[in-house]
């Protein structure tokens, strides 16, 4: 299949096409393809991969504190780590399918190692159900307990997901973004709309799973629980497969590799820091980090001539993406706080009453229903628009590995303060039993640094200036 993403033939495109090429590469019909038409068959696959994903996150902790025996900080810190990987990983993701792979192709790929997780995790459970039997009839504890061969199968299916994420995550959501021509104005404004539909198929999605699946597993078993998280997850490549006809693929550029391009701005602006630029070359820039600048001037082993001097373009490019990283930053507290829902607040749930009836029971879980859209749908518009042309789905990682690194930082202060307040032998804030714990005073410090960093953010929020 010749991927129009992979392709580097120039075509000559007919009046009626806007720069796009089908999946075999040849020109197409702007009202046959793309739009809406084809945002619907990826939201769809959003909508299936958001219900998989929810169906393993929202409920980790209790399988950790639960089915493999684990203390509840130690299953937090846990939690926190694997989403943060999960969040991170896209980077990874999104730099093959910007600079090798293209988007299409990184999706179906990374669907297959997604669907393989989920498979391991739903095999193993199915094992563990089926022996479940035995250890109800033998008094010992110890043949209750998970083999260590299981805590490793487990283990690694869990991150087989995050792996598979780390690739389907950045590029459908950039993939079905690009369906819509920056270029017409209505379909400028239908792109817009886009990310709110993208995050209501997200929500919806997560919200369904919260609501099925986790009283599945709480209720059934969890190799149902995991079963179905599986079998949406191959509805949802089965869906994107059949969209193909419809896609928009752009035809990708003679240029170097957008990464390399950038990195070299950076690497030859060091190179001639002590030179001086012509006045000329100064008023034609940008004046926000002025010394990147100075990557227009020619270097020694660089001559006009090898096609590799930088160009204002890239000077640009590189510019934008130094703008980005106080936004960034500041947006790291929220993540902290964000990852708080599939840990604390689960297990918080898991000490109220939620019995509606003698037989209905509402899962801990589904208290996650009620969770902060309005910064998420910011975050990805926002890295997705500020983003050069050809680094879409790195965008989208960026706004991802927000939430990565703040799952990071939770797990590190988790560990810190469960560490600090558990001394001489009082009850840590996170505690086993949470009616000894103090989750309270770790709202506190949270709502304290979300206050500073909102503070933050709105400083280099009114001072941001897109320039280029």
């Amino acid at each position: 299949m010749a991927i129009s993403e992979l392709s580097t033939t120039e075509t000559l495109l007919p009046e009626n096409t806007i720069g796009f090429v089908d999946h075999q590469g040849r020109p197409i019909d702007r009202l046959n393809s793309g739009g809406w038409r084809a945002a619907s068959f990826i939201i769809g696959v959003e909508v299936a991969e958001r219900f998989a994903y929810y169906g393993i996150s929202s409920n980790l902790i209790t399988y950790l504190t639960g089915q493999l025996g684990e203390s509840t900080a130690t299953a937090a810190a846990a939690v926190n780590v694997w989403s943060g990987t999960a969040s991170l990983l896209p980077l990874l993701g999104a730099f093959l399918a910007d600079s090798f792979l293209g988007r299409f192709r990184t999706i179906v790929v990374a669907s297959l190692i997604y669907i393989l997780g989920l498979s391991m995790m739903t095999l193993l459970a199915l094992i563990t159900l089926l022996s479940s039997s035995d250890c109800q009839n033998n008094n010992t504890a110890k043949s209750c307990s998970p083999h260590h061969f299981q805590i490793i199968v487990f283990i690694f299916s869990l991150y087989l997901v995050a792996i598979g994420q780390g690739g389907h995550k950045p590029c459908t959501q950039a993939f079905g973004a690009d369906q819509f021509d920056a270029q017409n104005p209505q379909e400028r404004r239908a792109k817009s709309s886009f990310f709110n539909w993208w995050y209501f198929g997200i929500s919806f999605g997560a919200n369904s799973t919260i609501l099925v699946v986790i009283y599945i597993q709480d209720n059934l078993n969890w190799a149902l629980g995991f079963g179905i998280p599986c079998a949406f997850m191959v509805a949802a490549l089965v869906l994107f497969l059949l969209g193909t006809k419809t896609y928009r693929f752009s035809v990708k550029s003679k240029q170097r590799n957008p990464f390399a391009r950038i990195g070299r701005v950076f690497v030859v602006a060091i190179k001639t820091r002590k030179a001086t630029l012509a006045s000329e070359d100064e008023a034609q820039s940008s004046q926000q980090f002025k010394f990147l600048n100075k990557a227009l001037l020619a270097t020694p082993d660089v001559s006009l001539e090898d096609g590799k001097l930088c160009t204002l373009e890239d000077v640009e490019e590189a510019k934008a993406l130094l703008r980005l990283i106080p936004i960034w930053a500041t947006c790291l507290v929220y993540a902290i706080v964000f990852a708080q829902y599939t840990t604390f607040f689960t297990k918080q749930g898991a000490t109220m009453d939620r019995t509606i009836t003698r037989s209905i029971k509402i899962p801990a879980a589904s208290l996650q229903l009620f969770i902060d859209v309005f910064t998420i749908v910011g975050l990805q518009e926002f890295f997705y628009d500020q983003i050069p042309k050809e680094l879409k789905s790195f965008g989208l990682s960026i706004y991802m590995s927000v939430l990565g690194v703040g799952g990071f930082l939770s797990s590190i202060l988790v560990s810190i303060i469960n560490e600090a307040t558990s001394r001489d032998g009082r009850d840590s804030w996170f505690a086993d039993n949470l009616n000894r714990a103090h989750l309270d005073y770790f709202y506190w410090l949270l709502a304290a640094l979300s206050a500073g960093g909102l503070l933050a953010f709105l400083y280099f929020a009114k001072s941001y200036n897109r320039e280029n």
